[in-house]
């Protein structure tokens, strides 16, 4: 009987000295509280000790934590609807403000999420839309983090960047933005086309202007060459006449018989005939 009650005596200064240990991990650090108010914060890892039964340890992360917020429209300086989706990272720098604060990662989300989209919503209108897309989003964020995490740094948690994942235009005004886009790619592209038709007209015009001074100077020129042609024949033909009148007027009637019976042609003449003169009486 005494045995057993040295046994259990024992076995519950064990459980009180093994209650009253905790390790806290690389990856964590842990708040200690006593009957709900808390006591000190450990950061170190390894093996600690509180009070047992009486204190209680809370364990949070001390790694960067992912806080991703759901899509907010936002007015630009140039009163430009603006959907934007951005993201942070963060991690909790005093865990015993953060415990005194917010308690729970759901309620710092949720603080996170109050705190970055109201210097979001301020930071970027001041802007123009131009800006917050392309020339000024590196130095707006840089600015919109700055201001994050001062207001942060009163729940005891370290805003490490902000950054915007998308931003576009609210679905009816990107369609609206869309449509005049496309009547004012349709307008440039008519204008270029008529552009084109008239330089077009242009160049036909020109083309048929110097096909016909072409077609003008070719006649010409082939009107001349045949007068001078001619021209040359006739004087030749002239010439060879004086030299021999009797002889020159036996070739052209040879070349007269030549193209009058080259077919098989039936002709019938008066032995009088002056066109069979050279055949009827050759000298």
């Amino acid at each position: 009987m005494v045995k057993n009650i040295g046994v259990l005596i024992l076995l519950g200064i064990g459980v009180f000295v093994y209650s009253g240990y905790f390790t806290v991990d690389m990856t964590e650090q842990a708040v200690v509280t006593q009957m709900g108010k808390p006591v000190r914060d450990v950061k170190d890892p390894g093996l600690h000790f509180k009070l047992p039964f009486i204190q209680t340890v809370t364990i949070f992360s001390n790694q960067l934590l992912d806080y991703d917020a759901a899509a907010a429209e936002i007015i630009t300086s140039d009163k430009k609807n603006l959907l934007v989706d951005n993201y942070a990272k963060w991690k909790i720098v005093d865990p015993l403000l953060f415990l005194q604060t917010v308690r729970s990662y759901d309620r710092a989300q949720a603080r996170l999420d109050d705190i970055i989209y109201s210097e979001l919503r301020v930071e970027l209108g001041r802007h123009e839309l131009h800006e917050i897309i392309s020339t000024k989003r590196t130095e707006i964020m840089e600015t919109v983090k700055n201001a994050s995490d001062k207001k942060a740094r009163s729940i005891g948690i370290l805003i490490n960047d902000v950054r915007i994942k998308r931003a576009d235009m609210p679905p009816e005004i990107a369609n609206s933005i869309y449509n005049r886009m496309r009547a004012e790619r349709q307008r440039i592209a008519k204008e270029y086309r008529s552009e084109g038709n008239e330089e077009a007209m242009k160049i036909r015009a020109t083309t048929d202007k110097q096909k016909v001074v072409l077609l003008a100077e070719a006649y010409k020129e082939e009107q001349t060459t045949m007068g001078k042609g001619d021209a040359e024949s006739i004087q030749i033909y002239a010439h060879a006449f004086k030299q021999d009148p009797k002889f020159y007027e036996f070739i052209r009637s040879l070349e007269a018989y030549k193209k009058s019976f080259a077919d098989d042609s039936m002709m019938f003449l008066s032995q009088d005939s002056k066109f069979m003169q050279t055949f009827s009486n050759p000298r």
